[in-house]
């Protein structure tokens, strides 16, 4: 699935904290259905096997609705998987290594709280940046938090696209006004709703507003 910074506009991560009245695949779907713009599946406690077999089924999906499905930490998931891409943190594999695995089609997003961070994951090839925690956050409580102005710096500094995460809501989001990103990551504003699809679809309508300089 194609990659550029519009990709980036309203990028899910995926969450089992809020599983119960729906599986993950249906989550996953109504936030697809939303207008969702790309998907990253995120598990840290599924052994391999059940973690690839999902991985499957949501990229079945996410090719459904022509979105880019990103894995979090794990390549050999991805890859396997016939997943986009994947996205790394600070402490997992570098970033260059694993562009030399992969190969340039591979989309590879990289965590960046810093500017040296941002330009290190550039140089090393990275395809986009996540930044944050912009706000606190109920699913990384010990996020170091950035702000907008430091965001901005952040994204002058690189010429790849910019997601800003942490904490992100529809009641916040206008907040990032001037924030230089492509687009925002969200986990429970989407996957913690109550109406998934309804929800989606203001939280796009209002990031689009806030990316555009409408608001």
């Amino acid at each position: 699935m194609g990659f550029c910074k519009n990709s980036l506009c309203l990028y899910a991560v995926t969450d089992r904290a809020w599983i119960g009245r729906q599986t993950l695949l249906e989550q996953i779907e109504d936030a697809l259905i939303g207008g969702v713009t790309m998907v990253q599946l995120r598990e840290k406690h599924l052994d391999e096997k059940t973690f690839l077999e999902e991985a499957k089924a949501v990229k079945q999906l996410c090719r459904q609705y022509h979105v880019p499905l990103i894995i979090n930490d794990n390549v050999d998931v991805a890859l396997k998987s016939g997943a986009d891409g994947v996205h790394v943190g600070i402490e997992d594999a570098p970033v260059g290594e694993i562009r030399k695995r992969v190969g340039r089609d591979f989309i590879i997003g990289a965590t960046a709280k810093t500017l040296e961070q941002a330009k290190a994951a550039e140089m090393s090839g990275a395809d986009y940046l996540g930044v944050g925690a912009v706000f606190p956050s109920p699913t990384k409580r010990r996020a170091i938090r950035i702000t907008t102005a430091q965001l901005r710096e952040i994204c002058d500094c690189v010429s790849i696209p910019v997601a800003a995460i942490g904490g992100i809501s529809l009641s916040n989001v206008s907040e990032l006004k001037g924030g230089g990103m492509a687009g925002i990551a969200v986990v429970s504003a989407i996957f913690g709703a109550e109406n998934i699809q309804e929800t989606t679809k203001q939280l796009k309508k209002s990031i689009m507003a806030v990316v555009e300089g409408t608001v």
